[in-house]
């Protein structure tokens, strides 16, 4: 699978069940006005395909998660689980966090733009691996 960064280009690949659970996201109106347009948008254009289907360096549950914030240079890794999973004293994170929702469906090498608590910021996404 070929990856680009340019965000005009870029098709996010999401097993049915999490692009299910992005949709009732934003019938929620769980998202602000830019994230909920960003990811109507993205789930459009989506590929959708079995879990078993998902290439290996896409961004999904039960995933690890290396990003670089393109603004400030800082690296953070994330584990990301199902929301009732996520626990701070395992250092997991739900894949209905902001930052996890941002990145759902990306592989590895893609850049991505999300508005967060202190304004919109960008990432790219370093590593992607499965969880152990």
């Amino acid at each position: 699978m070929t990856t680009t960064t340019n965000p005009a280009v870029d098709r996010i690949v999401l097993s049915t069940g999490i692009y299910d659970l992005l949709k009732e996201q934003i019938r929620r109106r769980k998202l602000s006005k830019f994230n909920e347009e960003k990811l109507e948008r993205e789930l459009k254009n989506a590929i959708q395909v079995l879990r078993k289907d998902l290439p290996a360096e896409v961004v999904t549950v039960d995933t690890r998660v290396t990003v670089k914030d393109l603004e400030n240079g800082e690296e953070h890794t994330y584990k990301l689980v199902a929301p009732a999973r996520a626990r701070r004293k395992h250092e997991t994170m739900s894949i209905l966090s902001p930052i996890s929702v941002a990145m759902l469906g990306y592989a590895a090498g893609s850049e991505v733009q999300w508005e967060m608590a202190d304004g919109v910021r960008r990432y790219k996404i370093i590593d992607v691996a499965p969880l152990n």
